[in-house]
């Protein structure tokens, strides 16, 4: 049996395209929300079973990862996350890069031979590494409103990944993966499936909108934090508008947080894009934390390391 179990953003979707594209298999998927970051603990799996794992942070999921290999199921792992110390195992092949400028769709890019690479050029955009996915692009020779269409694709992608459980979002992502699965380009499926990139560019204005009125809870020369709202809309807008404000405000840092309904809350670290790196460290210091060097989160945040939050966070980009 194979098994692919992907991140429910663009990266993680779009890595997937591009290998389902070239080695087309039937395959059980498991996902999730953007935050459901263990997801290797959800896999059933027995000797002999084909895993692939794609944009999932093998640090986090190192426990299930060795039961897994000890039950000698086969696996492909492909992330651009922190991984720690990786296994050296035989029934492991593992293409780890955690450079700032790279995600895993790119990556994967580069390992099918770049024969998908519109699809990674979407994911490179919604991973807010615009430079990446332009440079890429241009191996496409794509008309300049192609290009555009790419990255609002690519974003609204992302931004569907966002949310504490599936019901916070417009498409559950493995549901959104199977509708996109049946186009070698996304601008095939952008023409053939309007309504659903209507969807998502909608619901994407509307929450960008409300979040552009909420003021700083925090601000200096060198970061801002910025809490939203208990909201399903705020869930959903809180990782595509940490990029934004990266985007606005490239030399200083960013962290956007949300509530979480099991308490505390959700946050989002983006460092400045004109020094991308340091999110993942100081992320890694609270229990929940990870990620990469310009992007990175803490699933649960308690409101009583708030304060202690923005000093580290001060800290860290002062």
């Amino acid at each position: 049996m194979n098994i692919d179990v992907f991140n429910g953003d663009a990266d993680g979707i779009c890595a997937l395209l591009q290998l389902r594209l070239a080695r087309p298999a039937e395959a059980l998927l498991v996902t999730g929300v953007k935050r459901d970051i263990g997801l290797l603990a959800r896999v059933s799996a027995q000797a002999g079973d084909r895993l692939t794992v794609l944009d999932v942070s093998l640090d986090k999921n190192r426990q299930a990862l060795q039961a897994l290999l000890e039950k000698q199921v086969e696996i492909f792992y492909m992330d651009h996350h922190h991984p720690g110390v990786v296994p050296d195992h035989p029934g492991l092949t593992a293409l780890i890069d955690t450079d700032a400028n790279v995600c895993t769709s790119l990556l994967m890019d580069a390992y099918l031979g770049h024969s998908f690479s519109a699809w990674a050029v979407t994911a490179a955009f919604g991973d807010n590494l615009d430079a990446s996915a332009i440079a890429l692009a241009r191996r496409l020779q794509l008309a300049s409103t192609d290009l555009q269409l790419l990255r609002q694709l690519g974003i609204c992608l992302n931004y569907n990944a966002y949310g504490s459980s599936i019901d916070d979002l417009y498409f559950a992502p493995d549901d959104l993966y199977r509708q996109l699965s049946a186009y070698v380009s996304p601008l095939d499926f952008i023409r053939d499936k309007a309504d659903i990139y209507r969807q998502l560019q909608d619901g994407y204005a509307e929450d960008m909108r409300r979040a552009w009125r909420i003021n700083p809870e925090y601000q200096s020369t060198a970061v801002a934090v910025f809490v939203l709202p208990d909201e399903k809309w705020a869930r959903r807008v809180n990782g595509v508008w940490s990029n934004e404000l990266a985007n606005r405000n490239p030399d200083r840092a960013h962290a956007v947080l949300s509530h979480n309904p099991s308490g505390g809350y959700q946050v989002s670290v983006r460092a400045p894009l004109t020094n991308k790196t340091g999110a993942d460290e100081l992320c890694a210091r609270f229990p929940s934390g990870g990620g990469r060097k310009a992007a990175a989160g803490i699933n649960r945040l308690q409101q009583s390391e708030l304060l202690g939050f923005i000093a580290a966070f001060e800290t860290q980009y002062r």
